[in-house]
């Protein structure tokens, strides 16, 4: 039998010490979600409306991590995201704070834009937003350390408009829905229209109504009737402007929330490895990557990039990583968070619900530093005062 040496003891205390130094490089983060999320709710997934979630942001934050696993142990750390629901801006806010205590490098939150903002002012770690597109939170309502993973109304605005410029479709009629939401983001598609020399043709409310004396304004042949080149539809419920394709007065496109949108991701985009990260996310989550399991999936992505990059810490370095670094997401592009409104540059995807159809920023379209800019709020309009 063996005997055992001096140095064979140092080497042990040498490798007992590495495991020590791996285990203090644990990092963890917590992930914000609604109880009882109402996106959800059995009937809407299943009726799979365009753009609209199917399933809990916590899988596309858990895939990104076991793919990171290997390049994470390589590194000697570790990144492990807790899922936790709150049901008010009251319950965000205290779950934030009970987070930030735990040692948290940052918070995830799939919350609405009141209830991320609750959770953001109660903190001082960054807080990664995976799905609220309001763009006050990235203008008047913008904070220091809140960063958006998720595409803002504003930029799927300007991708649908710059696609619209690039087939000199020109005319377009704007048909806005009821909510406050759809007249918030119905003044973002004027304003995207407005910026690359769009004309509007003309803007008209729907509303879905069991009342037979509204019936006419849910009539898509009443309301498209006129000229024009394209119908913007602005539902943010999903149900009218499903059936606006195809039975419009005239043979004309339909773009907004059907026909062509702009999202963050579709799983039949083939380019870049896009095919692979969809098949990864299809064989854990059972379901196809929606646009809202990509900002998820980027969300985790960005915790473990910034670990790897600092893997000894501290968290300040780590959080300072996270803010700072550039992020590949299967698009094609290095993407990165804007400095003067925390938002992620990135490639818009333009499909149909069937394939991809094409990308924005779309060829052509110009800018003195970067392409990804002409989507969004850029720097000299400095509408983010929180950033100055």
């Amino acid at each position: 039998m063996r005997s055992f040496t001096g140095r064979d003891f140092a080497l042990g205390a040498g490798l007992l010490l590495g495991a020590a130094a791996v285990q203090a490089a644990a990092f963890k983060a917590v992930l914000l979600v609604p109880a009882d999320d109402a996106r959800l709710d059995r009937t809407r997934v299943e009726r799979a409306y365009f753009g609209h979630p199917t399933g809990p942001a916590t899988d596309g934050v858990q895939v990104a991590l076991k793919e990171a696993k290997l390049e994470l142990e390589s590194a000697g750390a570790s990144m492990a995201v807790e899922t936790v629901e709150v049901g008010s801006p009251a319950d965000a806010k205290a779950a934030a704070q009970k987070a930030e205590k735990g040692g948290v490098v940052a918070l995830l939150a799939d919350l609405p834009a009141d209830w991320l903002l609750a959770a953001a002012d109660a903190v001082k770690v960054p807080v990664l937003n995976l799905s609220a597109a309001d763009d006050r939170l990235r203008q008047q309502d913008c904070r220091p350390r809140l960063l958006h993973v998720a595409p803002s109304e504003r930029m799927r605005a300007d991708a649908l408009a710059q696609s619209l410029v690039s087939r000199k479709w020109m005319n377009v009629l704007l048909l806005t829905g009821p909510s406050p939401e759809d007249a918030q983001r119905g003044v973002v598609a004027q304003a995207a229209i407005k910026r690359y020399g769009l004309k509007l043709a003309g803007t008209k409310p729907f509303k879905l109504s069991g009342d037979p004396r509204e019936r006419d304004f849910a009539n898509p042949l009443l309301l498209t009737q006129g000229g024009h080149d394209v119908v913007w539809v602005v539902d943010s419920d999903g149900e009218f402007a499903r059936m606006l394709p195809y039975r419009t007065a005239t043979p004309r496109p339909v773009i907004g929330d059907a026909g062509l949108t702009a999202l963050a991701w579709h799983a039949q985009y083939d380019r870049f490895g896009a095919p692979q990260v969809s098949r990864r996310f299809t064989k854990t989550a059972q379901r196809p990557m929606s646009a809202a399991d990509w900002s998820a999936w980027m969300g985790g992505k960005a915790l473990a990039a910034a670990a790897v990059a600092m893997p000894k810490g501290p968290v300040a370095a780590v959080q300072k990583a996270l803010v700072d670094g550039e992020l590949d997401g299967s698009k094609g592009v290095a993407m990165s968070f804007r400095p003067w409104d925390g938002q992620m540059r990135q490639t818009l995807l333009l499909t149909d619900g069937q394939g991809v159809i094409g990308t924005a920023p779309v060829d052509g379209v110009l800018h003195p530093k970067n392409a990804l800019d002409t989507l969004g709020g850029d720097a000299p309009e400095k509408l983010c005062k929180a950033r100055s």
